[in-house]
């Protein structure tokens, strides 16, 4: 962080009641890209719990400026007062939840809704607040309300105990009364200069992005981002792919204006008029149609799920968007590409300045025809294809889903075409199995990879069981004395060896993996070359 930066950083240490005055009057705020409130009651307990035995919660994190951000109206159940735009806000970036549950429980109103807890004196321990009063249960929400605390407390005295009830009282409003919480406030920092802070963000285990910041910042009084991604996602519900992600919306729109998505580039979009920026959208938006139009014709994906990396649909948005239609050269490029990538792993952890560069120099490959100097990725050799792990969140096993769901696969158990777009719309494991099932591998102790990509093969759901877990020296020979003379192709359209070459009642795992990856590779290196298979 610059010294310039950490001069504008403030740090304190509030009382609880200071924090809830400050949401009363409007000076802390949520802003809209912080989601709704949703701890479950036992970790708003817990949060209590802490403060009473005086454990830290973790900071708050805020943002002070005169930028105005587009809030929520409410936090958790609350309505938040209408404030002016003149004076800084507090923005808050990280702590939304606990500072929910703080307010919700000491510092609305008794009858508001949303969370509220008790203090059972008896049991000496935090619970939901229950729907008949209790003389023993101290309502939170009473705290900092002197004359109800003290008729509360009054109250004890007729109880045998009441000198140990109160104390346990007093002991309780003593700690909560004095607790502070530690606040880390950026202030007038500019959106460029809090972008890099906010993406960092991640102690509730929601990442927090460019995207989110971007669209709570005022763009100008007629433009809104959400809106404009949300009409991106509905003219993309058609064909099934209304759940793009709004940082890949921005990536699009930044790759179209800037040949970049670098960080200030994507900044950079705020800088340009309203006019501008519709147009954009509008490229966008039918450049992506004809990206998914693509995705669903060469490749059989029909779902965001199942593309390699986000960077692919970047850079086809991109294409699409300097090129109306694609010729047959202009697929074949892309084919050749798209495989590389792919199965080289090419964009993963990739950086926003590497995918920039790789904008220009696909925009020459593909665009302008020009050679590349060197290709954009190596294909894994037959031993490591083999050693390969199937896992639906990595590349190469997406990879893998996609190249078979090009061989038009049919059921291994009664030839029946699969149909790929029931099988690819959305992920499921159920939709894939092992031809040599894990638990039999695992019974004969077999040493290679169990999970191999070349064991993996493309079953309807409803034929899974049919195969379960038994030895493929027995269930392969019976399929293919079953599909008798269809038998050579359905295995051809599984990639799986000929059973007029091979017999399975004997075929070791080993030799088995070696025959398949062949097979896979063979038709994976044609693709790679921009060939069709």
């Amino acid at each position: 962080m610059s010294a310039n930066i950490a001069s504008r950083l403030e740090t304190r240490t509030p009382f609880l009641k200071e924090l809830i005055a400050d949401i009363n009057s409007g000076q802390i705020k949520v802003p809209q890209f912080q989601r709704q409130f949703v701890w479950k009651e036992e970790q708003a307990l817990k949060l209590l719990d802490s403060i009473t035995n005086n454990y830290p919660i973790g900071s708050l994190l805020l943002w002070k400026t005169k930028n105005s951000l587009a809030v929520e109206r409410n936090i958790g159940e609350f309505k938040l007062p209408e404030t002016d735009d003149m004076s800084p806000t507090d923005y808050v970036l990280d702590g939304q939840q606990r500072l929910t549950v703080i307010y919700s429980a000491l510092g609305a109103l008794t009858d508001d809704e949303g969370f509220d807890a008790v203090y059972d004196l008896i049991d000496q321990e935090f619970k939901e607040a229950p729907e008949i009063f209790d003389q023993t249960k101290f309502p939170l929400r009473i705290i900092y309300n002197t004359t109800k605390l003290l008729n509360f407390r009054s109250g004890l005295v007729s109880y045998p105990n009441a000198d140990e009830l109160q104390d346990r009282l007093d002991g309780l409003i003593d700690v909560i009364t004095n607790y502070r919480v530690p606040v880390v406030t950026l202030k007038e920092l500019t959106i460029e200069e809090v972008c890099p802070i906010f993406e960092r963000i991640n102690s509730s285990g929601t990442k927090l992005s460019t995207y989110d910041l971007m669209v709570a910042a005022t763009w100008t009084e007629s433009f809104d981002l959400n809106e404009e991604a949300d009409k991106i996602a509905i003219s993309l519900e058609p064909k099934g792919f209304d759940d793009i992600d709004g940082n890949t919306v921005l990536k699009c729109l930044s790759a179209i204006k800037f040949t970049g998505i670098k960080k200030d580039q994507v900044l950079n979009l705020r800088n340009l008029k309203k006019d501008e920026m519709d147009d954009i959208v509008e490229i966008a938006k039918k450049a992506l149609l004809k990206t998914i139009d693509l995705l669903k014709t060469e490749f059989k994906i029909y779902s965001w799920d199942f593309l390699p990396y986000e960077a692919i649909a970047i850079v086809l948005c991109y294409i699409f968007s300097k090129r109306k239609t694609l010729n047959l050269e202009d697929v074949r490029r892309v084919r050749k590409w798209f495989w590389q990538s792919t199965f080289s792993e090419r964009y993963r952890g990739a950086s926003e300045s590497f995918v920039s560069q790789d904008l220009k120099a696909i925009d020459a490959f593909i665009i302008n025809k020009e050679n590349p100097k060197k290709p954009f990725g190596q294909l894994p050799n037959i031993e490591t294809f083999k050693k390969l792990s199937f896992r639906s969140n990595n590349s190469r096993s997406r990879g893998l889903i996609i190249l078979l769901a090009l061989k038009s696969p049919r059921n291994l158990t009664n030839g029946a075409l699969i149909d790929p777009e029931k099988a690819l719309s959305h992920y499921n494991s159920k939709q894939f199995h092992h031809i040599y099932p894990k638990a039999y591998l695992k019974r004969i102790s077999s040493p290679e990879e169990h999970n191999s990509l070349a064991n993996f093969c493309m079953l309807a759901a409803s034929e899974n069981n049919l195969i379960s877990d038994n030895s493929p020296h027995e269930y392969l020979p019976k399929l293919i004395n079953k599909l008798n003379n269809e038998a050579p192709s359905v295995f051809a359209s599984n990639f799986l060896p000929n059973p007029n070459n091979v017999d399975y009642s004997t075929l070791n795992y080993k030799d088995f993996l070696h025959k398949r990856a062949e097979l896979l590779l063979n038709d994976l290196i044609k693709l790679a070359n921009g060939d069709h298979i």
